[in-house]
């Protein structure tokens, strides 16, 4: 079937509605992280922000009791980028994953000089470590396993820890308030934080892989999707197969686009409404809203990367959107929000900049 054509604004829309930042939002956190399916989590604080700015009204406690309690967990399913994910799904998601990130890791491996028995000897002494519900901070591990004779001197022991994440015997969970206030995790072992794996297929759990992305962020290419995993495009053609009358497209500026046909049905019958239009968003660096795509196009000019990325430096600044558009960027001063537009805003974007500034506020307090 050919692909629809819609316009870019019809585009934006649909994946405003698909990320829960306009239309009906989630109840909690958690519920979030399960629309989504992973939210990047490198920065802490602004990952958190991500969660809570889908849901009707959480704030940072309810996204760190979230966290607490094992609802949301983090960790590396892919890319080698820490996001936050729901527990019941990190598993297949690492099925698909982790061969390809783990053969990327030998020349890494080398350089810091750790050997396969460095990893064994690693995993069975913080397995000793952890086992009976325990957690322990990143710090204290180091000490553990020095403890133990094995060395974490330069980044041996982060590798260390990413390697035994990315194969699936650690995450993040429990919630640590360091001396300054400011909260980062623990590890915990995840056969103790997660369910059981569901029992997938190689081309089942890739079909499921597209699938939950694209109904946390579709319409989206397939490119997309493959830079999103680090995935191959031969993936993503059987996961597309798989998938058949569940996915259509949509053509938008010469480009294709997969869309599930329940968001699209979704978005038919629910017209925009004026408050959808008029809104203005305050989102965090590293959102998926920009960062759940390769192509950023769409929603951000050429000449305000650099205003996003300065010098970049891979450090993404947190960007206010508007009609689906970044149109400027915004930093903290304390409490305040500190709004810094590429241009002047009209009268009714800056009511809405506005009431969104509150909201964070509150979100914080």
């Amino acid at each position: 079937m050919p692909a629809s054509r819609v316009r870019r604004a019809d585009l934006l829309r649909l994946r405003r509605l698909a990320q829960a930042i306009d239309g009906p939002r989630e109840p909690d956190p958690a519920s979030v992280a399960r629309r989504m399916l992973a939210l990047q989590g490198q920065d802490f604080a602004a990952g958190c922000w991500a969660l809570a700015l889908r849901t009707t009204g959480a704030t940072q406690a309810d996204v760190l009791s979230d966290l607490d309690a094992g609802r949301i967990i983090r960790s590396w399913p892919m890319r080698g980028t820490l996001h936050f994910v729901p527990p019941e799904d990190l598993r297949w998601m690492l099925s698909v994953t982790t061969e390809r990130l783990v053969a990327g890791l030998a020349l890494r491996q080398r350089q810091l000089e750790l050997e396969p028995a460095d990893f064994a000897r690693a995993a069975e002494v913080v397995t000793a470590a952890l086992t009976g519900g325990r957690s322990i901070s990143r710090a204290d591990l180091m000490t553990v396993w020095e403890e133990a004779g094995i060395s974490t001197a330069g980044q041996r022991g982060y590798h260390l820890i990413y390697f035994l994440a990315q194969t699936g015997l650690l995450c993040w969970g429990p919630v640590v308030r360091a001396g300054n206030g400011n909260p980062s995790q623990a590890l915990v072992l995840l056969d103790e934080w997660a369910p059981a794996p569901a029992e997938l297929s190689p081309d089942e759990a890739v079909a499921r892989f597209l699938l939950r992305y694209l109904q946390g962020h579709g319409p989206a290419t397939v490119r997309d999707f493959v830079w999103w995993t680090k995935g191959t495009v031969a993936g993503a053609k059987t996961a597309r197969a798989v998938l058949g009358d569940s996915l259509t497209t949509l053509e938008v500026d010469g480009t294709e686009y997969l869309v599930t046909t329940e968001l699209l049905d979704r978005a038919q019958a629910t017209p925009e409404t004026r408050a959808e239009k008029d809104a203005v968003h305050l989102l965090q660096g590293f959102d998926e809203y920009l960062l759940g795509y390769h192509d950023r196009s769409p929603i951000l000019d050429d000449e305000h990367a650099e205003l996003i990325v300065p010098g970049n430096n891979g450090i993404f600044q947190p960007i206010i959107v508007a009609g689906g558009r970044i149109v400027g960027t915004w930093r903290r001063d304390g409490g305040r929000v500190v709004p810094q537009p590429f241009g002047t805003l009209t009268k009714a974007r800056a009511a809405r900049l506005e009431r969104s500034a509150r909201a964070y506020a509150t979100y914080a307090a």
